[in-house]
Order: C-alpha cells, then structure tokens, then sequence
C-alpha cells in the first residue's frame, strides 16, 4: 500500500485530501507546513508527496530542492493556485514531478497520483534491473539507453527505449494504451492511439525485423504485452 504525505496548511483542504486519497487505499498523513514535511518526506516509508506551494516556513520550492538532495526519485505532485508559467518552470527545475492547480476536482487528483507512482513504479524497476537485459537475441543497457540485437546495436530513441524497456520489465503482461501513455509519456502529455501504436510500429521495425524473435505482441483493442516469440523458419 502506498503511503502519501500530505503537506498543506489549510486545514479543510489537507482533511479533503486526507479522506479522498483514505477512501482509494492509500494510507495518508497529513502535517501543516513546510518543515515539517521535509522531516517526514526523508523517510524511505513515504511513497509519494502532495505539496502546496505556499506554505509557512519552507514554501513548496525550497521544501523540494531540500528533499531532492536525499530522495531524489520520490514523486512529488505540487497544488498551487498559480497558472502562470514562470512559477511552473521554477518547479519542474526545483524537481516537482507534477502540478495541480486549484480548484481541481478528487478525481483528477487521484488519477495523477496513481499516474506518478506508476511510473515510479517503471523507474525503480528499470533502475534496479541489471546493466544488461537479454531476451532471445536482444540485448538492452537500461542504464545508457541502449540495445544490440544479434550484436548489431540499434539505435533507439529515448521514447522508443524507454517504451521497450515498459514492456520488457514485465514480460507476459498486458499494458492497455493508457498505461503506456501514462509510462512512457507522462500524465500531462497522454498521446493519441495512433502515436503510441506509430510508436511500436516503428520497434518492430528496428528491433523485430533484424531478429529471429518477435518481442511486442498486440492484443487486439487492448493494447500490447511483452513476450519471447521464435520466428518460424520458411
């Protein structure tokens, strides 16, 4: 079960968001400002942090530059009540993951959370994995976003590799294409259907049409799952 800190200083706001996020089965604590959420964010048992950006003390940009210094793969989704461009830019360099601008609705806050500990999800796994994977003839370096096939290197895109190494760190199961969209690409881009299946087309092209293996099966209307096919011979 993932464990969401709260920080925020309103206290009808932090009980919303306390109960919505209780009600999906996150466990959830909430405190008040910003250095008392750095202290508890440090924790390895924190799974994701929702922030305010202004808070007293610490304000939401100094408490993440604090907290990127120790957990530099924690997700952190930051609320604010600014749109403007700059404030967003100061985050995204400061480390925030993900925005929220107020007043949004539950749902939407929800959806973003489980979006962000997904592809934490993908991250711890494609970080923790060995150097080299290898499947059939196919041979991928996670870490420097490379892949050979027969030993023959194929060039990759970084979207490319990372949608293969999606796939790859679950081999059998099946990704919908919004998982992928929500992996590979993000919450806040969520490309069209045509995209992400441009976007195996042109693996296969590169990966399956020089190896004895087919490696992305399509699963008709769903989506595609990872699997170690030898081709037949003619």
């Amino acid at each position: 079960m993932a464990h969401v800190l709260v920080v925020e200083d309103d206290p009808t706001m932090a009980e919303m968001l306390t109960y919505n996020l209780r009600r999906q089965g996150f466990e959830v604590e909430s405190v008040p400002d910003g250095t008392a959420g750095l202290r508890r964010a440090r924790s390895p048992e924190v799974s994701l942090l929702v922030l305010d950006l202004m808070l007293p003390g610490m304000d939401g940009l100094e408490v993440t530059r604090e907290i990127r210094r120790k957990r530099p793969e924690l997700p952190i989704l930051m609320l604010t009540a600014k749109g403007e461009e700059k404030v967003k830019l100061q985050g995204f360099a400061s480390g925030i993951d993900d925005f929220l601008a107020k007043p949004f609705s539950m749902d939407e806050l929800i959806a973003r959370v489980r979006a962000l500990l997904r592809r934490s999800r993908v991250e711890v796994l494609r970080n923790g994995a060995p150097d080299e994977l290898v499947f059939g003839d196919l041979r991928m370096v996670n870490r420097d976003y490379r892949c050979w096939v027969a030993q023959e290197e194929v060039i990759l895109r970084p979207r490319e590799f990372t949608l293969l190494a999606t796939l790859a760190a679950e081999p059998g199961r099946l990704f919908t294409r919004a998982d992928i969209a929500e992996r590979v690409w993000g919450y806040g881009e969520m490309p069209d259907t045509r995209t992400i299946d441009t976007h195996v087309k042109n693996l296969r092209k590169k990966v399956e049409s020089v190896s004895s293996y087919s490696y992305i099966e399509t699963v008709r209307g769903i989506g595609y799952r990872f699997r170690v096919r030898p081709k037949l011979e003619k």
